[in-house]
């Protein structure tokens, strides 16, 4: 063979030995790289599971630590001090074997106590009574509870099994307890939206133990309102030309509305007509200040969801449940004062349904009281006149 042959075979030969070489070495640096990077990137992860972790850790155990330091703040005298004899406590209580909260909160232990019923149901009204009706505390012990399916009484109940009747049974039971407790025969109820047709539901069952009932925000008539209202919201609509809510309005149709949907499909109609009201000059106050209840101490982290979730599912299981209930048909005859108290511009629960309960109303004493400047809820719009006009239904009844 031929040497400049083999010279070049030799030369091929070294150079691909030489390529082979670096390619193996940088394969073996790239293999070397990557196992280091796979190593760090392994490394981050567990880096980042524990940090993970740890903040899970931290945020149950602030979430555990929120729920058991939620509170009713104190009542406290003009030095900033306890006041003597004043009651102010968040309590869990056993109600026909379900476990629900309430506040209690006066400025005297001895003054005649006042039971607040929350809208909804599932809603939860306890720091925006304490904010809103602090005066009355002066003059009731306030009693404010948070339903079954509400708020703080969320996990009180399966939303599912959940029935109008178990609101009625823990009402009475809770009715019992408080009059029990601080030792009196009777104690005062007022109730707004949903809570205003529970009071009378109360007071029809043991009328011996109520002093009056007082509604605002009244519910009469459950489908009925809810066909008014959702006629009212397409005609507001209409007559602004709002095309996006005509759609949706006319795609959900008219109520009753059952399954899934119940909550959603209402709010359509009740979120427009609550925004209508709040832009009426009329009204004061516009309503509620959800931010500002929703951080207050009575409700812990867990409570501060439940908030919500009590108005979104709790109202979806139980509300279709009062679609047959008509205060006009049912309840004709009360053996218990009572007392409406309206926002003149109240187009949430329709005002003439209820003068149409009054007309037909039998009871000992009934009344409309009329507020000049409020929507559906009277006790925020105009509180001042609200805690007025509760005195004067407790000096009229003391006498």
């Amino acid at each position: 063979m031929n040497m400049s042959i083999i010279f070049i075979i030799l030369l091929i030969a070294a150079t691909a030995a030489v390529l082979t070489s670096i390619i193996l070495g940088v394969s073996l640096l790239i293999k070397k790289r990557k196992e280091k990077a796979l190593t760090k990137t392994i490394s981050r992860l567990k880096r980042s599971g524990v940090v993970l972790c740890g903040l899970m850790v931290v945020m149950v155990g602030i979430s555990v630590f929120s729920q058991f330091t939620s509170k009713t703040p104190p009542i406290l005298n003009e030095q900033g001090d306890v006041l003597e004899g004043s009651i102010a406590e968040l309590t869990k209580i056993e109600l026909n074997e379900r476990k629900e909260w309430i506040t209690i909160r006066g400025e005297n232990k001895q003054n005649p106590v006042l039971l607040f019923l929350a809208g909804g149901p599932g809603g939860t009204q306890m720091a925006a009574v304490r904010h809103d009706l602090a005066e009355l505390e002066k003059h009731f012990v306030v009693v404010n509870w948070d339903q079954p399916g509400s708020g703080k009484s969320y996990y009180a109940a399966a939303k599912n099994s959940l029935n109008v009747e178990d609101y009625i049974d823990d009402g009475l039971a809770l009715t019992e307890y408080l009059c029990e407790r601080f030792k009196q025969e009777k104690i005062y109820v007022v109730g707004e939206s949903w809570g205003s047709a529970l009071g009378v539901f109360l007071a029809a069952e043991t009328p011996d133990r109520y002093h009056a009932v007082i509604g605002t925000g009244q519910m009469v008539d459950f489908l009925k309102t809810e066909l008014m209202d959702y006629d009212k919201a397409m005609e507001i609509a209409q007559e602004k030309d709002d095309t996006d809510k005509i759609k949706k309005l006319t795609a959900n149709g008219k109520p009753p509305y059952y399954g899934s949907d119940v909550t959603w499909n209402s709010a359509e109609y009740l979120n427009y007509l609550s925004t209508y009201m709040s832009n009426n000059p009329e009204i004061q106050n516009k309503g509620y200040n959800t931010f500002r209840d929703i951080l207050s101490p009575e409700y812990g982290f867990v409570d501060k969801i439940n908030y919500f979730r009590g108005i979104l599912m709790t109202y979806n299981y139980v509300y279709p449940q009062l679609y047959d209930t008509d205060l006009r048909v049912d309840y004709q005859k009360l053996e218990v004062p009572i007392y409406f108290f309206l926002g003149r511009h109240d187009i949430n629960a329709p005002l003439s349904l209820v003068e149409e309960y009054v007309d037909i109303l039998d009871a000992p004493h009934k009344e409309i009281v009329w507020f000049e400047h409020s929507g559906h809820s009277p006790w925020i719009n105009e509180s001042d006149k609200f805690v007025e006009e509760l005195l004067m239904v407790k000096n009229s009844e003391n006498q």
